[in-house]
């Protein structure tokens, strides 16, 4: 296992402060009792590969690259914790990463955080997605837990996978039981996968066969970005294939609602790419292809439309902080 680069320790402060007190109005967060009891940053291999490569399988051609996350443990002592590996959406590692790192601490569960940026020399792909490809976040997790699989503190049999927008579809894709096959080579079969406002908008091969763990996604009712109605209906093929899989709704919540720092009423997220007209799936040779004539894909596709909206909801976020955290619950009891 690589030697992380860095570590800080937390010690309590002692001001006579109660969590009571430090915790924000309705987020369930408690400042003091959120903190880390120590943090590491862990470079680990990926690769920048194509679609077309990670989903016939190849590595032929694809570039090396270090990735980092940043792992946050949430007590002190030698015992194996629940983790929970955090990826993000197309803006990098935002204000929505933090607030998950803080709140799963203070519930005693450690995070990873992905950056699936810095390393490739990528700060946000927001206005041009197709800087870097839709699958490359998925290996990244696979990638992950390998090092989480290593660590003296991580469970092992109580590792999830949450991600938002494009880290949420690579959160949701991950549980394909074909790319875990062929990618994964980890040991650990994530306990659960929590895809938070994910792209659902692409139907892969065999997308419905998924590994035999629980699936809970979370949408927006006024996200207009990744609109919730294309996760619906793939939750629908999920659950008749048979799929312990569930879609939270949020009615009139917005993309990124989970972001204490987003902007408190609908914005237009001026530039910005979204497929959510593109009708998209995997052509026989594993390209991305569009429409009933299988057109090869691509960013200038008329179909790309721009200028979607964000916002923050409290309401919303609460709702999903409490869910998640029954979810963990509930998974984690039975490992």
């Amino acid at each position: 296992m690589r030697r992380p680069i860095l570590f800080l320790a937390v010690g309590l402060m002692a001001f006579g402060l109660t969590a009571a007190a430090a915790q924000p109005a309705g987020d369930g967060v408690a400042d003091l009792g959120s903190y880390a009891a120590r943090v590491e940053i862990h470079p680990f291999e990926s690769l920048t590969l194509s679609d077309r490569q990670f989903l016939t399988g190849t590595s032929d051609g694809a570039k090396p690259v270090t990735a980092t996350g940043v792992l946050r443990i949430a007590k002190a002592g030698t015992e194996r914790l629940p983790t929970v590996i955090l990826i993000h959406g197309s803006g990098g590692l935002s204000g929505n990463i933090e607030f998950w790192q803080r709140a799963l601490a203070a519930r005693g569960i450690s995070t990873f955080a992905l950056d699936g940026f810095t390393g490739r020399g990528l700060t946000s792909v927001n206005t041009d997605q197709s800087l870097l490809a839709r699958t490359n976040l998925i290996l990244d997790i696979y990638r992950a837990l390998g090092v989480l699989a290593k660590h003296p503190r991580v469970d092992p049999e109580r590792v999830a996978v949450m991600g938002f927008s494009r880290g949420g579809q690579a959160a949701l894709y991950a549980s394909l039981k074909r790319f875990d096959a062929a990618w994964n080579r980890s040991g650990i079969t994530p306990a659960i996968y929590l895809p938070v406002y994910p792209d659902c908008s692409i139907q892969f091969r065999d997308d419905t066969a998924v590994v035999a763990r629980p699936i809970r996604m979370f949408g927006g009712g006024g996200d207009d970005y990744n609109p919730a109605k294309t996760c619906a209906a793939y939750t629908e093929r999920l659950k008749a294939a048979g799929a312990d899989v569930s879609l939270t709704v949020f009615s009139g919540a917005q993309h990124v609602f989970d972001n204490p720092a987003g902007p408190p009423q609908p914005t237009v997220a001026k530039g910005a790419q979204t497929v959510r007209a593109c009708s998209l799936h995997e052509g026989a040779d594993g390209a991305i292809v569009e429409g009933a004539e299988d057109t090869p894909f691509t960013y200038a596709d008329p179909c790309v439309q721009r200028d979607p909206h964000i916002g923050s909801d409290e309401a919303a976020r609460v709702a999903t902080l409490n869910s998640v955290s029954d979810a963990l619950t509930e998974t984690f009891r039975s490992r």
